[in-house]
């Protein structure tokens, strides 16, 4: 059974609403005009894990989708991606979110989750990456690459330093210690910002992309939520996060080809859209090569790519539909924009949305 438009329900209006403890109770609300949600033929439970920064979106996907399918069950639980990937691996998950496809070098000793080596890999969540800070009295700054990469390198240590402060005219800037916050856990996110760093930054931010902060020093924090509440708890602290839980806080406007952008939807998707697919893959991996450096004009330079990845075969026939029902309503148009509506996310292109149902298309019981 495919659905690609079941969150065309009126009841997916009051999915921002629904937490995603409360979504694996399955207890499907009326829609607003009193009729009870569509009927399914679907029935079972998936475990999944992954990515936090998925978080918001997954509350509105599981919310919709259950509304839809009041005989499924999904729990998404928010682990990280490097935890959600090693699950796949070890076949604890039936599917995961993950800030960073698996490396061509990762697919050696296969996927326990899988009864076949080959993944379906595909980019259903792009979000931008926030440079957000907690600075008493501003709420936005201007910074170029060179200045953020020197700030998380630890080169640059005062709020009132003079590279801050040339970008910043009439800002009233405190003679106070900067603070860096980065993720704890083996993150997606942290690979999205480090690569960023790294293709900008070079020659401050010497450290290849990578999921691990690679640095001594600076506050370390356990996820998305925990480097946010870090930021929020100092006066002075910056960190990077899914810029769809920063928005309490105060916002970097990010140096791109001589203009300062400040991120949005739109912004992360231009970069992403003008990025190619990665070579070497199969034809349902569907692995972005974006390049920070060669971010377009009006493009923000550090868009989160994250991915919901499956096994194209399964053992279980029951899974494989789930999985592939699921994966088309996250992946059509109504369950991007439950997405944006949610979490802020961008949703993706039609043209994307035709390879990427393609690829859902290849899973299957084997």
């Amino acid at each position: 059974m495919k659905i690609t438009r079941i969150a065309r329900l009126s009841a997916v209006g009051a999915v921002a609403a629904l937490a995603l403890a409360g979504c694996a109770a399955n207890e499907a609300p009326a829609s607003d005009n009193g009729d009870a949600p569509a009927a399914s033929n679907l029935e079972g439970t998936l475990k999944a894990t992954g990515a936090s920064s998925q978080g918001s979106a997954q509350e509105a996907w599981v919310a919709a989708f259950q509304t839809a399918n009041s005989g499924v069950t999904i729990n998404y639980e928010p682990t990280g991606s490097g935890t959600g990937r090693e699950n796949f691996i070890a076949g604890a998950s039936d599917f995961i979110g993950s800030d960073r496809a698996f490396k061509l070098e990762e697919f050696g000793d296969g996927f326990k989750t899988c009864s076949s080596e080959n993944i379906v890999e595909v980019p259903l969540y792009i979000s931008p990456v926030a440079v957000a800070f907690n600075l008493e009295g501003v709420d936005e700054l201007n910074l170029d690459a060179k200045t953020i990469a020197g700030i998380f390198a630890g080169t640059i240590t005062n709020w009132n330093d003079a590279a801050i402060a040339s970008q910043n005219e009439g800002v009233t800037l405190p003679d106070l210690a900067i603070s860096p916050v980065h993720r704890s856990d083996d993150s997606g996110t942290t690979e999205t910002f480090t690569a960023y760093l790294n293709a900008t930054a070079p020659d401050v931010w010497t450290d290849e992309a990578d999921g691990v902060w690679p640095l001594q020093g600076g506050e370390a924090a356990q996820g998305t939520s925990g480097v946010v509440q870090a930021i929020k708890a100092g006066n002075g602290a910056i960190g990077y996060a899914d810029a769809s839980q920063t928005k309490e806080l105060g916002q970097v406007k990010v140096g791109v080809g001589g203009e300062y952008v400040a991120y949005s939807a739109e912004a992360a998707a231009a970069l992403v859209e003008a990025s190619p697919l990665e070579e070497g893959r199969g034809d349902a991996d569907l692995v972005f090569d974006v390049d920070p450096a060669a971010a377009p004009a009006g493009s923000y330079p550090i868009a989160l790519v994250s991915y919901l990845i499956a096994c194209e075969q399964y053992e279980d026939q029951n899974t494989a539909e789930l999985v592939k029902a699921y994966f088309e309503y996250v992946a059509s148009e109504d369950g991007q924009q439950a997405a944006a509506d949610n979490a802020g996310s961008a949703p993706i292109s039609e043209g994307l949305r035709e390879k990427v149902l393609a690829a859902i298309d290849t899973i299957k019981v084997g």
